[in-house]
């Protein structure tokens, strides 16, 4: 049942994006380190034989020499390596794990769950927002998320990532490894958390 689960987003209808790539150069891909949890990157693994001929020679040497996540973590979960100051999967013409995504029917299926939704993003209490310079502290200093640098509202320019983020919380995304916002609210509440 696409489209069907409501998804509350915080600032849908004020935000403002577009993702204006190639043209920017993918700053999104550039020092972001996403976490990409282990049952991502088993996946990812599936696809390396077809993946390393798709990376920049810098990261690909990376690759096989130490894998593509380093031991830094974020929230608990290890990151995506870095070279160049660029993710190791961002290559001449985008991002290798997206491309190779699509050639199967689906953009997202090797992406990390963060790279998929970007500039959505989890707000803690149960919802998304749309990641916007004075929205949440947002501290990434990246063109466009400032809100006055377009005019197409995100809801019609993120669409995918809207329905992507749907796919998640009604658990079709459950492979990933992360509780959905439901089950993260019940747990927190049995522990006696405050959830707003």
């Amino acid at each position: 049942m696409a489209g069907k689960t409501k998804l509350r987003v915080l600032n849908l209808e004020v935000a403002r994006f577009e993702c204006v790539y190639p043209s920017c150069g993918g700053p999104c891909c550039k020092n972001s380190r996403p976490p990409c949890t282990d049952a991502e990157a088993e996946r990812i693994d599936t696809v390396m034989s077809r993946a390393l001929p798709l990376l920049r020679p810098a990261a690909r040497a990376i690759v096989e020499r130490r894998g593509f996540r380093t031991q830094r973590k974020k929230e608990g979960i290890r990151m995506l390596g870095v070279v160049d100051q660029h993710c190791l999967f961002y290559a001449d013409d985008g991002c290798a794990l997206h491309h190779l995504g699509l050639e199967e029917g689906d953009a997202y299926m090797y992406k990390p769950w963060v790279c998929s939704t970007f500039p959505l993003d989890r707000d803690g209490k149960g919802g998304w927002y749309v990641r916007q310079h004075g929205t949440m502290d947002e501290g990434w200093d990246l063109f466009c998320l400032s809100p006055t640098e377009s005019d197409v509202p995100a809801e019609t320019s993120l669409r995918s990532e809207l329905e992507f983020a749907r796919r998640m919380e009604r658990g079709d995304e459950d492979w990933r490894g992360f509780p959905r916002h439901a089950e993260a609210e019940a747990a927190a509440t049995r522990r006696g958390q405050a959830v707003e």
